[in-house]
């Protein structure tokens, strides 16, 4: 059920911005962009949330995202529009306004539907540094601290 709102609210946020550039720009069918919309949702949702977005962190997860928005939004305005402007353009606008509303979705994401566990990025240890923990504690007084203060009592009363 989560995936069923998750993948509702990508599709709002890109036929929103679908409809808005494709439709002023360019004649098009509604049936057209609602397949355009349909087919970059689907993609972005599968490639990018549900595979990329557990094994890698938010902004590198965004990037990808507008990548392949571009690319499927240029390729399927190839296809499915008659141009008399070049589509590369209001593909890239469309690819940026879905990218700026991506790292909002992608925490939802992780919050509602992904398991914490899988959405967690993972660390990368290297032999160089490894992982290391600061710990903050009181320094206990040693014996060796207190054999001093047991001799400096013995001199003193001496």
């Amino acid at each position: 059920m989560d995936h069923i709102k998750a993948i509702g609210i990508k599709f709002i946020i890109v036929s929103v911005v679908v409809f808005s550039i494709f439709a002023i720009f360019y004649n098009v069918s509604i049936g057209n962009l609602v397949w355009m919309s349909l087919l970059v949702t689907v993609a972005t949702y599968l490639i990018g949330d549900l595979y990329m977005l557990p094994r890698l962190n938010n902004l590198v997860t965004t990037i990808a995202d507008f990548g392949l928005s571009f690319v499927l939004l240029w390729v399927l305005g190839l296809m499915l529009i008659e141009v008399s402007i070049p589509i590369a353009l209001a593909s890239l606008f469309a690819a940026f306004f879905i990218t700026v509303t991506d790292p909002l979705f992608h925490t939802y994401m992780i919050e509602r539907v992904l398991d914490e566990e899988k959405a967690k990025p993972r660390r990368r240890e290297t032999r160089e540094f490894g992982s290391f923990q600061t710990e903050f504690a009181e320094e206990n007084k040693t014996e060796a601290f207190h054999h001093q203060q047991k001799n400096k009592n013995e001199d003193k009363q001496k």
